[in-house]
C-alpha cells in the first residue's frame, strides 16, 4: 500500500499493514474504554472485507515511535486528554507521513480533545467530512454519512476531519459512539442491526486507512 511505503521512509520500524492499535494518552481519561471494540472490528473486517488483521490489537502511547508500526490507530474515552509536546510532534509526524487516527468520543471527551487536536494541527480546523467522501462509499454505502449508534444529548452524529493535501488523516466521530456498537453484544445490549451498522462503518474507516 502506498501509504505504508511513505511511513517506512520516515521511520525505521518495519511496518505491517494488517496491525491496528489503541492509543494510550495522558490526562486521566479512560483510553482503555471499550476493550472488546477493536478485536470485534478486526474480526468483522477479516470476515467481510478480506483483511488479515490480528484481532489481538495492540496498545501504543501517543509519544512512542512504535506508533509508526500501525496504519490505523483508534482513540476513545469519556474524559480528559492531554498531549505533551513530544506527543504532539510524534502524532503530527505520524499523520503527515501516512498514518491515520480515528478518535471516537465515548461521551465526555469532546470538550477536551478539540484543543488537543488544535495543538497537533494549529493551522487547520476540524471540518465536516462530506457524505460524498469515499469513507462513506465503500465497502458499505452510508448515503447519509456517519450513523447514529447511541443517544446522548439528542444531537446529530458528526464525522469531522483533518485533511492534509486532500487526504483525510484524522477522523473525529462525535455523538455517534461507533466503538460502543463494536463491543460485545452483552455490553450494551444493542440490537443486531445497530451493531452491524456500526461494524460496517468501522470497516469503511479501516478500508480507507489501509488504502489511502
Amino acid at each position: 500500500m502506498r501509504k505504508m511505503f511513505l511511513l517506512w521512509l520516515v521511520c525505521p520500524v518495519l511496518l505491517n499493514a494488517q496491525e491496528i492499535a489503541v492509543l494510550k494518552y495522558s490526562g486521566g481519561g479512560d483510553w482503555y474504554g471499550n476493550p472488546t471494540s477493536l478485536p470485534n472490528l478486526a474480526r468483522f473486517c477479516n470476515q467481510n472485507i478480506n483483511t488479515k488483521i490480528n484481532p489481538k490489537t495492540a496498545t501504543v502511547e501517543a509519544g512512542s515511535p512504535d506508533i509508526f508500526s500501525y496504519p490505523f490507530i483508534h482513540m476513545t474515552g469519556h474524559g480528559n486528554v492531554v498531549f505533551s509536546d513530544n506527543d504532539v510532534i510524534n502524532l503530527r509526524n505520524y499523520l503527515t507521513s501516512g498514518g491515520f487516527l480515528h478518535i471516537d468520543d465515548n461521551y465526555g471527551m469532546d470538550k477536551f480533545i478539540r484543543k488537543e487536536i488544535k495543538k497537533i494541527f494549529p493551522d487547520k480546523e476540524l471540518t465536516p467530512v462530506p457524505v460524498s467522501h469515499k469513507i462513506f462509499q465503500g465497502p458499505f454505502l452510508f448515503a447519509s454519512g456517519i450513523p447514529k449508534i447511541h443517544e446522548h444529548d439528542n444531537k446529530p452524529p458528526q464525522a469531522l476531519g483533518i485533511f492534509v493535501e486532500a487526504r483525510l488523516v484524522l477522523l473525529y466521530t462525535v455523538e455517534t459512539d461507533l466503538g460502543d456498537g463494536w463491543e460485545d453484544q452483552e455490553v450494551h445490549n444493542d440490537p443486531r442491526e445497530v451493531r452491524e451498522k456500526a461494524l460496517k462503518m468501522g470497516a469503511n474507516i479501516i478500508n480507507y486507512a489501509f488504502n489511502n
